[in-house]
């Protein structure tokens, strides 16, 4: 048929091979939708008849492979399944989860520590649809199972652990166990931990979260996020619904850099969470450092809740400096060797200063009161080499 064509159509239409043997490598399927060898096969599709795909907003082969990956990372050695779906970004998959979850009259209980982004949504977007946040200090389950007991619309339990940027961490076996007896879902943020540290499914949370932006790629160069779920009807008929509808769902060429960046993710996290403890003890014994928050330092609070939870302290840690505001800015414009950016997770070392940063916004007193004070520095330690880590930052200081 090619033969017959015009000139103007040999250059619209693909010269299809097919292949015998599967590439070594994961294609990317850059493609909006998905064409049918006949009408009766798009009928069957569509209708759900027989398995296909139809249009990438629904489903696209790069995106349910790396999404399947995940599922598995975050359910190995575990006798359980899951479903795992992948969104434009971590927040994307944050409101999409909750969106499918929650409607008008019923409440979230939440910790109030939250990574602000977070928080924000739940303020902002979910408030003036009718769904109410309760913050909580998540560190007395007394207190979390009186709130269960006097809010009868709570439907989601929203956690972090560790949190950003204070590295405080809950009871996630605790919590789990609390919503059950009140039929109350529970959801975590594991972006901090990914599933090679923490693997909140053991513990019988329901829902877990990644921004796939940070630690998962690892590589800073694509943003992406994803949630995975026990309750695979609920992942596949409520989750699925608000991806497709809404439009947040990820994109095949993020996926599958994604899908590179997790090919190395146990080698890097080895080497986040060996330089980050090195760091955190190297903080420690400065005289300029007020305190420093991470989970491995027998001086955290939730010591030994995190060797119970997790298989390392992971890459990020926090650390107070005397002299509040103005040396915690002086230190920011000392640095030479740390990145100085919005994100964490990557390959290299990146630091933040969150009340001028990522949480200027938020009222001095509120942030103080969950230990975000002027002089809180936060890190997300590289896999460099650690003694220009240690270098840096001790010159800094």
């Amino acid at each position: 048929m090619k033969k017959d064509l015009q000139f103007g159509s040999l250059c619209v239409h693909d010269f299809t091979k097919k292949i015998n043997n599967h590439p070594h490598q994961l294609p990317i399927y850059a493609t909006s939708s998905f064409a049918f060898e006949n009408l009766e096969q798009g009928m069957d599709i569509f209708s759900g008849k027989k398995e296909g795909y139809l249009y990438s907003r629904y489903g696209n082969p790069t995106i349910e492979t790396v999404a399947d990956k995940i599922a598995n990372l975050e359910t190995f050695g575990l006798d359980i399944e899951a479903k795992c779906f992948l969104f434009s970004s971590g927040m994307a998959a944050i409101s999409s989860l909750l969106m499918a979850s929650v409607k008008s009259g019923d409440q979230i209980l939440t910790q109030n520590n939250l990574y602000g982004g977070t928080t924000y949504f739940f303020q902002q977007i979910l408030e003036p649809l009718g769904v109410e946040t309760i913050f909580a200090d998540f560190s007395n389950l007394e207190n979390v199972k009186a709130l269960l007991e006097k809010n009868k619309n709570i439907k989601m339990i929203y956690l972090e652990s560790p949190a950003n940027p204070t590295l405080a961490c809950v009871d996630l076996q605790g919590v789990a166990v609390l919503a059950q007896s009140f039929d109350v879902k529970t959801a975590i943020d594991n972006t901090f931990c990914t599933p090679y540290l923490q693997q909140p499914f053991r513990f019988g949370i329901d829902f877990v979260i990644h921004s796939t932006t940070k630690f998962l790629n690892g590589h800073g160069n694509s943003i992406s996020g994803a949630v995975i779920g026990r309750d695979i009807d609920f992942m596949l008929e409520k989750v699925w619904k608000v991806m497709k509808l809404i439009g947040t769902n990820s994109n095949a060429m993020d996926a599958w850099m994604l899908n590179n960046g997790m090919k190395t993710l146990e080698l890097r996290m080895e080497r986040h969470c060996k330089n980050a403890d090195a760091l955190a003890h190297f903080l420690q014994k400065n005289k300029k450092v007020a305190h420093v928050n991470y989970p491995s330092l027998e001086s955290h609070p939730d010591y030994e809740l995190a060797k119970k939870q997790m298989r390392g302290s992971g890459g990020m840690l926090s650390f107070e400096l005397e002299g509040g505001f103005d040396s915690a800015v002086k230190f920011m414009e000392r640095l030479q060797f740390c990145t100085i950016a919005p994100t964490l997770g990557d390959v290299d070392t990146l630091i933040v200063h969150p009340a001028s940063m990522s949480h200027m916004n938020i009222p001095k007193a509120e942030r103080e009161a969950v230990g975000i004070t002027d002089g809180l520095i936060r890190v997300s330690v590289g896999i460099e080499n650690v003694e220009d880590i240690l270098r840096d930052v001790g010159e800094a200081i």
